[in-house]
């Protein structure tokens, strides 16, 4: 089939999210103005450069007790910080519980029942016992299209790694087995890896 996204698909669900696959999920961890912790995943997440290394995540729709944006979007325009938090297999279950819409003065980690620990470069938590987080900066935002969409893009300032993963000086991420997210209410896991040299460094 084929169809223009004005028109509509005439399916009983949006396939737009199950074409782009697996998207990894970003954790976003942020703090607002009055020290309120905040904790919500993103699927439109991803590293976009490596010198100096810079991620992005989009923001999409708002909430009543924001003024246009969610907790996460409101909270790092106003503080220019913000934490990624690598999920892996085990904080599955968390992640999914701080996706849920509380009012902006619940701290999602309580929610959750998730341990916080301190970023090293920027004033701002992470979640204990990730497997990874990325500390960063705020570089810019743009507003895109549509209602609402605005993508947040970021400068890490410091990497938190467990060194359980660490394998032979390389971080094994199958070893805690990522989480992505996949169309409609799906998500998929990565169990295990495979290395594909590229033409040119044969």
């Amino acid at each position: 089939m084929f169809f223009r996204p004005i028109d509509g698909h005439g399916l009983p669900h949006n396939p737009f999210n199950a074409l782009v696959v697996p998207r990894p999920i970003g954790w976003i961890s942020s703090r607002d103005k009055k020290g309120v912790d905040n904790l919500a995943p993103y699927s439109f997440f991803n590293a976009v450069a490596y010198t100096p290394p810079q991620v992005m995540f989009s923001s999409t729709g708002s909430k009543a007790d924001q003024d246009g944006a969610k907790d996460t979007l409101a909270n790092i325009q106003d503080t220019g910080v913000f934490c990624v938090n690598i999920v892996g297999k085990d904080m599955l279950d968390a992640m999914n519980a701080t996706s849920e819409t509380l009012p902006n003065n619940v701290d999602e980690f309580a929610h959750a029942g998730l341990e916080k620990a301190a970023c090293e470069t920027i004033n701002c938590a992470r979640v204990t016992n990730i497997p990874a987080a990325l500390e960063c900066e705020l570089i810019d935002t743009v507003v895109m299209r549509g209602g609402q969409n605005t993508v947040v893009f970021g400068e890490v300032t410091g990497i938190y790694m467990d060194d359980a993963f660490l394998v032979d000086g390389k971080f094994d991420s199958a070893k805690f087995m990522p989480v992505g997210r996949l169309g409609y209410m799906d998500y998929s896991m990565v169990t295990d890896s495979f290395e594909l040299i590229r033409p040119d460094l044969i």
